[in-house]
């Protein structure tokens, strides 16, 4: 899977680091099993099981994925998970929705002074203030919040993608999109509105691979995905008004101010001896009132751009 990653073009890969004893207990009772949706009848004990990266396999995978050059990094679900991946010298950390109101896991984690990347799915704006203040209390400013919709899948229709301007207003801090849904637009879209990172589930085939199975995108559309994406923060351009050095040769196609008469020097300029017209060498159509009743200095011919040459005066006396 880091592999294939690689290959699509990801920036990088985040797995998860858990056990089902450290999710949560071995308990039949009625709270500890899922009545709906996706996972409905398992218990939560033996979703995780099914689910969860053995602790044991994370050293290999991080040597693998720093020998092929892919950032790994994953997302802790306690205090041992942390210890864990710090010992691997994970370069950041990821906190899951349903953990955002854990704040002794997010003042644990923060205190390490990695980047903290926080999903924000059923939050309220309060809720994520406090995660976010948690992380500023240990002096880690490095924060990124997913907009993320917990559902699993998640109907486009659902998406609220409007959220990633809010978050980014109101929390100054970067913002991605955790897309749980199973196409692609929501994560270009969300590009579109500013979104610095994407993140999403895939797999290797059309097989059931796990839990997330069904809303796991396979390695032709991650590459899709990337491609997409990167165009789309291309498109989106820089955040200050600025035009496309592409357009600089077009400029000549705007309209300005030419003679359609041969003239003498010394006539007074009418309104039938100047248009505005196309191409844009001469004066900018804004001085056509300026030009009207002006007296040339120099004669001039029928298709002769405007000049305040034309009239003994330097563009510098003219304020331009």
């Amino acid at each position: 899977s880091i592999e294939a990653a690689k290959l699509a073009g990801a920036s990088a890969v985040k797995i998860q680091t858990y056990t089902p004893d450290t999710m949560t207990i071995d308990s039949d009772k009625d709270d500890f099993t899922i009545t709906d949706g996706l996972w409905s009848g398992h218990s939560l004990y033996r979703l995780y099981q099914e689910a969860h990266t053995p602790f044991e396999w994370h050293a290999e995978l991080f040597q693998y994925a720093a020998s092929i050059g892919v950032t790994l990094f994953s997302t802790p679900f306690d205090e041992t998970a942390v210890d864990l991946l710090e010992e691997l010298n994970t370069p950041a950390y990821k906190i899951a929705s349903f953990e955002l109101t854990d704040l002794p896991l997010i003042e644990y984690a923060a205190k390490r002074k990695k980047p903290m990347l926080m999903s924000t799915g059923m939050a309220n704006p309060e809720e994520i203030a406090e995660a976010v203040e948690c992380c500023k209390q240990q002096d880690n400013h490095e924060i990124l919040l997913f907009h993320c919709i917990s559902s699993y899948p998640a109907e486009i229709a659902d998406s609220n993608l409007a959220n990633i301007s809010y978050i980014a207003r109101e929390f100054n801090v970067d913002v991605g999109l955790s897309d749980h849904t199973t196409s692609n637009f929501a994560s270009i879209m969300a590009v579109s509105l500013g979104a610095s990172a994407i993140e999403k589930h895939f797999k290797l085939d059309g097989d059931d691979c796990g839990p997330d199975s069904s809303f796991s995108i396979m390695p032709d559309a991650l590459r899709s995905l990337v491609e997409e994406c990167n165009l789309a923060h291309e498109a989106l351009g820089v955040k200050q008004f600025k035009r496309s050095d592409s357009e600089k040769g077009m400029t000549h196609f705007r309209r300005s101010l030419y003679f359609v008469k041969n003239l003498e020097k010394g006539h007074v300029i009418t309104e039938g001896d100047v248009r505005r017209i196309r191409p844009g060498y001469g004066l900018a159509p804004k001085y056509y009132n300026d030009i009207i009743g002006s007296k040339l200095t120099k004669t001039v011919e029928r298709g002769d751009p405007v000049q305040w040459t034309n009239f003994g005066i330097t563009p510098s006396s003219a304020g331009q």
